[in-house]
């Protein structure tokens, strides 16, 4: 399953009309947002796969082995534009920074866009486990005509800034689906020691984190989960009904290894898709497009 050779190109982008246009006609972004081709909401009853590139705001630059790599803004919207420019993509998730610039350059016409909210809780940060919503709010993401938004949910039960996330959480549900926007949360059962956080990767860990995700907020109506890949997959997804995402982690591991969890996952009918970032952006042999179409491949379409 891992992607062939190939000598990878770029699109070619005109970056700097970017920044011209954001210097001398700001309104030109959100011009943009309001003529931008919407994402048919009967494609949510299909499998889907959707782009992720929220990393870099919360100071999370590392991929594809360099440290640095998603700071590189110019070499991460070309990578974009090119992995969203692949057939079987059906969505975008980032920050507004990211999702204005790909708005302008025409990328996310069509697609499924849901915009990061919570990207106060800087890794390796003293209040990383405060998690708190410095990105996106509903009103913004209803006013940018986005399909939903994506919240980082953290817990961690000895940390105090867990109270704070959770009560954040809650009311960015209610606001989402106040909207009738589709609501994206990631959940993990987390731990801060010798001060990094890790989260607890395994099936009795994830099944408690998804219990307490799926019961915050006034209503679930809208409540997406979007979650690792643990042993015992099937007997973790027992722990919800709520349609649920797969992410993909770094890809910094066994590829081949990696395709097939994520395959074996996907045949779990709570299952609906999968949301990839740097396992995808940035594979080992550089190629985008390959690697794009290798993780398309293995949705049941």
């Amino acid at each position: 399953m891992t992607p062939g050779p190939g000598t990878p190109t770029r699109p070619v982008l005109d970056l700097a009309r970017l920044t011209e246009l954001r210097a001398a006609d700001p309104g030109a972004v959100r011009q943009a947002a309001l003529r931008r081709p919407r994402f048919a909401r009967a494609r949510l009853a299909g499998p889907l796969f959707v782009l992720a590139a929220d990393h870099p705001a919360r100071g999370a630059m590392a991929a594809g082995g360099s440290r640095t790599a998603m700071g590189d803004r110019h070499e991460l919207l070309a990578r974009c534009v090119e992995a969203l420019g692949r057939p079987g993509v059906d969505g975008f998730l980032g920050t507004a920074d990211l999702v204005e610039d790909l708005t302008l350059l025409g990328a996310l016409d069509g697609r499924l866009v849901l915009g990061s909210m919570n990207r106060g809780g800087l890794p390796g940060a003293a209040f990383e486990l405060d998690d708190r919503f410095t990105g996106y709010d509903p009103v913004g993401i209803a006013a940018a005509g986005l399909d939903g938004g994506k919240l980082l949910l953290r817990i961690d039960p000895r940390d105090p800034g867990t109270a704070t996330t959770l009560e954040g959480a809650a009311r960015a549900l209610d606001g989402l689906s106040e909207r009738g926007l589709m609501a994206l949360v990631e959940p993990f059962s987390s731990r801060r020691e010798d001060g990094r956080t890790r989260n607890l990767l395994t099936a009795d860990e994830q099944m408690w984190a998804n219990n307490i995700a799926q019961g915050l907020g006034r209503t679930t109506a809208h409540t997406w989960l979007k979650v690792p890949v643990v042993d015992e997959m099937e007997r973790m997804m027992s722990s919800t009904t709520l349609p649920t995402l797969l992410l993909g982690g770094d890809g910094s591991g066994d590829r081949d290894a990696m395709y097939r969890s994520w395959q074996r996952a996907l045949r779990i009918p709570q299952i609906r898709g999968l949301v990839l970032g740097r396992s995808v952006l940035y594979p080992p042999d550089g190629d985008v497009s390959a690697a794009v179409d290798t993780a398309v491949s293995l949705l049941d379409r």
